[in-house]
């Protein structure tokens, strides 16, 4: 490459530093620091890519804070409502699995219209037995799913399990959420918009108060969901379906391919097939589930890596024909971009510091203010670093619990935490896919004490 440059340098640099005066300047800096160029050339497109995601969290939290909230679904009384199938998730949930049942067995939606299928996925535990003692009491109303083999994660088992599956809506839970009476309904209403493919709702930590770490986790829900999911839905981006407190049309995941068992990130997959095949995905703000968030941060990590690994898997299959897809209006091309890329920023970052680092050693400096315009790095200063906290902080304002903004600097710890994790993650999946081998699901354990049927 840098034989290349040089002889651009000799053909065609005079005439750029005849041209301008800066034309000379970089000329010269070639001349003399070919490395100190190219690495500032690398550490201007890092700093460009950062502040655009810095604008869009700016723009993400104005949007919460100024618009009103975009839901053009109002809640449905007397309707004819649907058939609908409720799987809940559980590989090893004896812990939980029996308050998300009780849960679900007191909805308000219809009795005669609803099934719940618990899916058991080879669970070790007492999680079987649980299940069966649910299925023996309320029978008609629970039917359960016993996965002895095939492949390991919940997109596997879940895919398995579909053939259960009473009419076309089916909603998903994992085992630790506990769905208050209202959800069903509210979930479901979306569906009668025949181009909704996808509904999620809006996930809190009910373990919030715990520690440190999941006070952090509880910012981050609220930002997540309160200002990112909503304002995607207000700016009419691409919402995304998050594999819990959600539903699907069975029929539209079908058109689209149906499950794939061979992701660790079945929910971002199933967004995005939906959305270049035509079908949207609906948030809705009021639908509110409550979760269990991990309470130690090994835990935390594991998820974390997990997350980005099937992210990153999503994004190699999906950013192309996303791109090309006549369906999409622009701005879901784009937003549907920028969200596919997200668990790259990481090492992004990581990268731009080992550039900026490595200017500093080779007295690159001048190269960096000479190539890199002030106004990008004011930008990336004012927004780059501090549009997250701008955008949890909006959250934290519309969920009406200022008191939170005392944490605010130490989600610093959050993000310091994950940043080696989620770095990693993107040449694991690398590895796992030229490898072939198979998906390893990272367990997240639970904390709540064992409540029996």
């Amino acid at each position: 490459m840098s034989e290349t440059w040089m002889a651009w340098a000799a053909t065609q640099g005079p005439q750029v530093a005849s041209a301008s005066p800066w034309g000379a300047l970089m000329l010269a800096e070639w001349q003399a620091r070919p490395l100190s160029v190219l690495l500032a050339l690398a550490l201007m497109l890092v700093v460009t890519v950062m502040t655009v995601y810095g604008l869009r969290q700016l723009l993400f939290a104005l949007s919460r804070w100024l618009a009103p909230v975009h839901y053009p679904y109002p809640d449905l009384h007397q309707v004819d409502w649907p058939q609908i199938t409720v799987f809940v998730a559980a590989h090893n949930e004896e812990r939980v699995i029996a308050d998300c049942l009780q849960a679900l067995l007191v909805s308000d939606y219809p009795r005669d219209r609803m099934l719940i299928v618990p899916v058991n996925d080879r669970s070790g535990d007492a999680t079987p037995s649980i299940i069966d003692r649910f299925v023996q009491a309320h029978p008609g109303r629970i039917e359960a799913f016993h996965r002895q083999g095939g492949k390991p994660g919940k997109a596997a088992a879940l895919k398995d399990a579909m053939a259960r599956a009473r009419g076309d809506i089916v909603l998903i839970f994992d085992a630790d959420y506990t769905p208050p009476p209202g959800l069903l309904r509210a979930l479901v209403a979306p569906f009668f918009d025949p181009e909704v493919g996808a509904v999620m709702g809006h996930v809190v930590p009910r373990n919030a108060g715990r520690n440190l770490l999941t006070r952090l986790l509880d910012l981050e829900r609220s930002a997540g969901y309160q200002v990112d999911q909503q304002a995607r839905m207000n700016l009419r981006g691409v919402p995304q379906y998050g594999g819990t407190v959600g539903g699907v049309r069975l029929s539209a995941v079908q058109a689209v391919g149906g499950w794939r068992d061979d992701s660790l990130a079945e929910d971002t997959d199933i967004t995005f097939r939906l959305l270049i095949g035509g079908w949207k995905t609906v948030y809705h703000n009021a639908a509110t589930c409550y979760e269990e968030v991990p309470e130690e941060w090994s835990v935390r990590l594991r998820q974390v890596h997990r997350w980005a690994k099937g992210h990153n898997q999503v994004l190699l299959r999906c950013w192309w024909p996303l791109l090309r897809s006549r369906r999409l209006h622009w701005r879901e091309r784009l937003d549907g971009l920028l969200l596919l890329q997200v668990f790259l920023l990481q090492p992004l970052l990581l990268t731009g510091w080992v550039l900026a680092l490595a200017l500093y050693f080779l007295n690159g400096t001048g190269t960096l203010t000479l190539m890199v315009p002030a106004a990008l790095l004011i930008a990336q200063a004012a927004l780059g670093g501090f549009a997250a906290f701008l955008q949890t902080a909006a959250a934290v304002v519309a969920d009406g619990r200022r008191e939170r903004l005392r944490l605010l600097p130490l989600q610093w710890l959050g993000h310091l935490a994950s940043l080696v994790t989620i770095s990693q993650a993107l040449p694991a999946m690398l590895r796992d896919r030229w490898s072939g081998r198979e998906l390893v699901w990272a367990k997240t354990a639970r904390y709540r004490p064992q409540v029996g049927a």
